[in-house]
């Protein structure tokens, strides 16, 4: 019989929408009995609407819970870092939403922490799980997609005044980055699941739809590194919110469902280039099982990792090379030039990809 898992939920923007999307509807699998945030009428609020026995605005206080297994943090992207240090330094283990932290180097910290750590951390990444994302994945892994071609990745969003409102969001200091960090990495993430590392960046960066810091929009070409190539264009200034993801295979063409904020689900076309690949694809998808969506579905797979020791359903290599995209596409933007990856720590921005006038005025 599999363990019930007890949870703590820190910060209850997003981290509500984790319980109610994730935990609540798997309530034989984990036992959220504490919640953490700042803000005592909504800690009131969540905590009555989900039954929640215990609420503190304090994070130590959790910390320091004997009962508690694993801490899920999702507070602002700057307290990420020391919060997820803690906690694997209290022996939990921790989910971490996006982004993880600011900087690679902060990463690789990060990783020699968990390689010391009683627990282990998993980096929220909800977008991969949907039936339609699900099946492409196996059909590429199991080696009938062929030579991958060409990739085109659109996140078209709207975000306003009303949104950036809250003080920590549109500044490089507190929210880290802006559409491509905070919005489009989800799709971008999807790109190297999909399709690989990455070997080189060309961006271009904009702030045109808000009065912030951040960019709000933003275009890319990348050359992956199996050949293939690929563009990225991000706004947030999109009166039809979208993401969509069309990826070129030599036996099939992916393309997703245009639907913002769970572009893994079903509807995904799936369409091969001969009747032969068809066949061998309709072969490959019998007797697929369901794959929930968004956070039901990470959960899900994340409690089966915990029970076998396994790999975790997203990984902190996962979490690195998506902010290591993260790095060369703003050094890319700032400097006007393509920049190769991986970047390791001789890179100027291997500490810290916030750009120079914003470090300057930070």
């Amino acid at each position: 019989m599999s363990k019930r898992r007890t949870v703590a939920v820190i910060g209850l923007g997003i981290g509500r929408s984790h319980i109610d999307e994730g935990y609540a509807r798997l309530r034989d699998r984990f036992d959220v009995q504490v919640i953490c945030d700042l803000n005592e009428e909504r800690l009131a609020a969540v905590g009555d609407e989900f039954a929640v026995p215990r609420r503190t605005t304090s994070f130590d206080e959790v910390l320091a819970m004997g009962d508690v297994e694993i801490v899920d943090i999702c507070t602002p992207p700057t307290l990420h870092f020391p919060q997820v240090m803690a906690a694997l330094a209290a022996g939990k283990q921790v989910i971490c939403e996006k982004p993880l932290v600011g900087s690679l180097q902060e990463v690789d910290q990060l990783a020699a922490a968990e390689a010391t750590s009683r627990g282990r951390l998993m980096p929220v990444f909800q977008y991969r799980f949907g039936n339609g994302l699900q099946k492409a994945r196996r059909i590429i892994e199991l080696g009938l997609a062929g030579k991958p071609y060409l990739a085109t990745i659109e996140t078209a969003w709207l975000r306003g005044a009303k949104y950036y409102a809250v003080p920590w969001r549109g500044r490089f200091e507190t929210e880290l980055g802006g559409a491509l960090l905070t919005h489009a990495i989800h799709s971008h993430d999807i790109l190297t699941w999909l399709m690989g590392d990455i070997a080189s960046v060309f961006a271009r960066t904009a702030t045109r739809v808000n009065d912030i810091e951040v960019e709000d929009c933003a275009v890319a070409s990348l050359v992956m590194a199996n050949g293939a190539l690929a563009s990225l264009a991000a706004t947030l200034g999109s009166a039809k919110e979208i993401s969509r993801l069309r990826l070129c295979f030599e036996h099939v063409t992916f393309e997703s469902s245009l639907s913002p904020y769970a572009p893994g689900d079903d509807p995904w076309q799936i369409i091969a280039t001969s009747p032969e690949a068809e066949g061998r694809i309709a072969a490959a998808l019998e007797g697929f099982t369901f794959v929930p969506s968004r956070f039901e579905g990470l959960m899900a797979a994340y409690h089966q990792a915990l029970e076998s020791g396994g790999p975790l359903p997203v990984t902190l290599d996962d979490a690195r090379r998506s902010l290591e995209l993260i790095t060369a596409l703003y050094h890319a933007a700032e400097t006007g030039t393509a920049v190769a990856l991986p970047i390791g720590k001789g890179h100027p921005k291997y500490r810290s990809w916030r750009p120079a006038a914003a470090t300057a005025s930070g």
